[in-house]
């Protein structure tokens, strides 16, 4: 008897132990909440062109390169933004800024009026004039191109193909047919090699890039001083803020100069 006595003393211990137990499980505190349900940290996707050196380009690694590319690297650093680069078609490169597959285009892009109609631009960060060239053993002058008397090539969508539509085509010296438009200026330089055009037109320090090594001279320069501008969507005027003083930071920068001095810009 004294035994069982034992055995029901304990079993009655053990019942209130649970018990209490259970009623201190029902008034824990809550837990802490999840981070799991934060917004996790934005990525800007910057559109750049693909071949367009010395501003942006893609090696034979797939890696961006280039002096814009290393400019917005270093905004990205002092701004604290995360950022990718995306080789966009440059004639669908603003569709691509407003469709938001990308959030912005820093890519040499020349402020014109009518692209600052869709997009906003930073302030100006570069100048270029528009060279022409032709093949080595060729007797065109840039006066024959003036005047029409040449097939030209150049990049689709670029200010090459604007100035050549408005001062040739639109004054009825050059028929439109003249005009070959490519997906991008080495195709159109590949094609006055092989002698289907007379002479390509691009901007000065990227087309000289370009005929590098190839039996290409330039016959001239045109005048347009085109700046250019990191373009965003209108309804963006935050990150234009930002562009805009990391533009103003990197200028006032000894490493402004050492990009210049890399790119060979000047």
């Amino acid at each position: 008897m004294k035994q069982n006595s034992l055995s029901y003393a304990l079993a009655a211990f053990l019942v209130t132990l649970m018990l209490v137990l259970s009623g201190c499980t029902g008034t824990s505190s809550p837990a802490a909440p999840s981070s799991a349900g934060s917004q996790p940290e934005k990525t800007y996707i910057v559109g750049i062109d693909g071949q367009y050196q010395p501003f942006s380009y893609i090696d034979a690694n797939g890696t961006a390169q280039g002096f814009d590319v290393d400019s917005m690297r270093w905004i990205a650093e002092k701004k604290g933004m995360k950022i990718t680069f995306q080789a966009t078609a440059w004639d669908g490169i603003i569709p691509a800024l407003q469709a938001k597959k990308i959030d912005f285009i820093y890519a040499g892009m020349t402020i014109t009026p009518e692209r600052a109609e869709q997009v906003n631009f930073s302030t100006p960060y570069w100048e270029v004039n528009q060279d022409v060239v032709a093949r080595n053993d060729s007797a065109l002058t840039l006066d024959d191109v003036k005047a029409g008397k040449a097939i030209i090539g150049t990049q689709s969508g670029c200010t090459a193909a604007i100035w050549i539509d408005k001062n040739l085509i639109g004054t009825g010296k050059m028929p439109q047919g003249n005009l070959k438009l490519y997906d991008n200026t080495p195709l159109a330089v590949d094609d006055l090699s092989a002698g289907r055009v007379d002479a390509v037109m691009y901007d000065d320090l990227v087309l000289k890039d370009i005929i590098a090594g190839k039996a290409i001279r330039k016959i001239g320069n045109i005048e347009t001083k085109e700046e250019f501008g990191v373009a965003v969507r209108k309804d963006d005027p935050e990150l234009l803020a930002t562009m805009n003083n990391g533009l103003a930071q990197l200028k006032a920068d000894p490493y402004w100069q050492e990009l210049i001095t890399k790119y060979k810009m000047k």
